[in-house]
């Protein structure tokens, strides 16, 4: 499972039952509400472990951190500030270029730094029929991209990370984003006006900074 948010017991409790699956781990992009908000249920109802990169594991029990300050008033307000999160029992740090091998496929982990500091993408190979996926979270979505304005957002950052794991990925790769439609590389290189600004932002860089 990948990024479980808000309400998503009753959907993952109904595929499972549906297609009599066994849950094995929850993968998660990044540590924002929307994204994680149910990760500790879902990994204790189950006993299985949550997959974070190191950078955002403190957002697994400290949510608000990762939100504005006008957004954390409001949601406090609405919730009566008795809301309290956790982090699962088992927490297993993702790391940039490794891969991690769950239910018979191989996930190649990029850390992709910019929306959030542990942002992480998830890589996938040809399988047969099926074309090379991208899990992209807030990194890329069909025309656009996250955003930067949140606490530890940077945008240099996610220039580079656009630059350094988007840019090289075959035309063919399907990418499932975090929010909206499916796209690929292949349409994102042709109608995307943040992958041009990437590569250009990444040719001006001093050297060093390269891919």
């Amino acid at each position: 499972m990948i990024d479980p948010g808000k309400d998503a017991m009753p959907g993952v409790d109904d595929v499972v039952r549906e297609h009599h699956l066994q849950p094995v781990a929850v993968l998660v992009t990044h540590g924002h509400l929307d994204h994680m908000w149910s990760v500790t249920p879902v990994c204790e109802a189950r006993d299985v472990p949550a997959y974070i990169h190191p950078a955002d594991r403190h957002l697994l029990a400290d949510p608000m951190a990762g939100i504005s300050g006008d957004t954390r008033v409001m949601f406090e307000q609405m919730t009566g500030g008795r809301l309290q999160f956790a982090e699962p029992d088992d927490v297993r740090a993702l790391d940039d270029r490794t891969d991690v091998d769950l239910a018979g496929l191989r996930f190649r982990v990029r850390h992709a730094p910019g929306h959030t500091p542990g942002s992480t993408v998830f890589l996938t190979d040809p399988d047969g029929d099926v074309p090379p996926i991208m899990y992209s979270g807030d990194l890329l979505f069909a025309g656009s991209i996250g955003r930067t304005d949140l606490p530890g957002g940077d945008t240099d950052a996610m220039m580079r990370s656009l630059a350094e794991v988007v840019l090289p990925q075959p035309e063919e790769m399907i990418v499932l984003p975090g929010h909206g439609e499916q796209t690929s590389i292949g349409q994102e290189l042709a109608i995307n006006p943040f992958l041009s600004q990437a590569r250009d932002h990444h040719l001006e860089q001093p050297p060093g900074r390269g891919l």
